[in-house]
């Protein structure tokens, strides 16, 4: 078998973080970083894999057997990483049996995003293991590591997109949203990996009161699309985080972290971690700096 290379989009959640699970339209955009993951021939009846992360450090490594992946063999051991990639190779398995009948694989993934940003290590993995056994991508998710598909979506679609979850089946399309006030946002990193696992179980405790807010968060997300003033936007994300709090039942990230800042600080998926949206008229770098955060990422730099 010859070489192969396959790469998936990071992605962001711009609106309807939670409530898309319960079927809310959400807006979410490819980011300019991803993840590649390269192929080649191997022995054994195993696959000898290694993970590097943008520096080019290596964070993952290790073989695993063939029948490990058939039988779903899980390590006792505190191996959550490679217990993680035997299900989600196990549920490759059940979709595509036909890739364990070569004699063994070396693969490599390499992320173009440092790995604690949180802009969709999984997702992008799961995206090109689907591209690579020319398997559903997001039964492979729904089956394996669970959330909404969002980041999938995002993963093989090269502009923004509307997501929504109908009967647990995803449906997106691609939008025109390209804010003529894109100088004005602002993506800003919290230190602080946020587990989307963990985060969804906190939610699912509180979505009795999903259903009251669906249809205002979705005609927040048809009405940011067609936005044509910053302000207006802002005024939008504002009232997001407003119910999105009352929902959660946590104060937001501006109230808890930034309430001096003049602009509009949104969290973006999990509350509490990886990335926020800023919204201001001036550049908000030094304040950030100066808070202590030092990845501030323009919209240009980030949004494919």
């Amino acid at each position: 078998m010859q070489n192969q290379t396959f790469y998936s989009n990071g992605k962001l959640l711009l609106t309807g973080e939670y409530v898309v699970l319960d079927g809310a339209k959400a807006l979410a955009v490819p980011t300019r970083f991803g993840q590649n993951l390269i192929v080649k021939k191997g022995n054994n009846q195993q696959i000898n894999w290694i993970s590097f992360d943008s520096d080019e450090s290596i964070w993952f490594q290790d073989s695993i057997t063939f029948s490990d992946i058939k039988n779903k063999y899980l390590s006792e051991n505190n191996h959550s990483v490679k217990n993680t990639l035997i299900e989600i190779l196990h549920q490759a398995f059940i979709q595509n049996p036909h890739f364990l009948n070569e004699e063994g694989y070396e693969i490599e993934t390499h992320l173009t995003f440092p790995r604690i940003w949180g802009l969709g290590t999984s997702s992008t993995l799961i995206n090109n293991i689907g591209q690579w056994l020319q398997i559903d991508a997001f039964e492979l998710l729904s089956k394996s590591f669970g959330g909404s598909g969002y980041d999938v979506a995002c993963a093989q679609t090269n502009s923004p997109i509307i997501y929504q979850l109908e009967n647990e089946i995803p449906h997106f399309k691609t939008v025109h949203f390209n804010p003529k006030f894109k100088e004005n946002i602002h993506f800003v990193y919290l230190n602080q990996k946020q587990n989307s696992k963990s985060a969804i179980s906190n939610y699912l405790t509180q979505r009795h009161k999903t259903n009251k807010v669906i249809s205002k968060i979705n005609t927040i997300t048809y009405e940011a699309i067609d936005c044509k003033e910053g302000k207006e936007f802002a005024k939008l994300m504002e009232q997001h985080e407003i119910i999105m709090s009352d929902v959660l039942e946590t104060k937001t990230v501006q109230e808890n972290l930034f309430s001096d800042f003049k602009g509009v600080v949104k969290s973006l998926g999990a509350w509490g971690g990886d990335f926020v949206m800023v919204l201001s008229k001036e550049n908000p770098k030094n304040y950030f700096i100066e808070k202590g955060y030092a990845t501030v990422l323009s919209y240009e730099e980030m949004v494919l």
